[in-house]
């Protein structure tokens, strides 16, 4: 349970983090709203980037093994 409010804090502030950075550049150069726009979309991307890295890191590929899958097994022999 702790990975996963670690995991929505990390996005929070990567979102709104990165769209008060962008709102703090278009105050200071007298844009309207332009940089807010591109950060914010910069820090959903980073906090997507964060929940695949995440999910990624604990639960990794499971590896299958022959005749696991039930794909292309043999039928069994000397039952006809």
């Amino acid at each position: 349970m702790a990975y996963a409010s670690s995991l929505g804090i990390g996005m929070a502030i990567a979102i709104f983090g990165s769209l008060f950075v962008g709102a703090w550049i278009d105050r200071k150069l007298g844009t309207k709203n332009i940089f807010a726009t591109l950060f914010f979309f910069i820090g959903v991307a980073a906090g997507f980037r964060n929940v695949f890295l995440f999910l990624k890191r604990y639960f990794p590929k499971e590896e299958r093994h022959d005749g696991e899958s039930g794909e292309n097994q043999k039928p069994p022999a000397g039952k006809d």
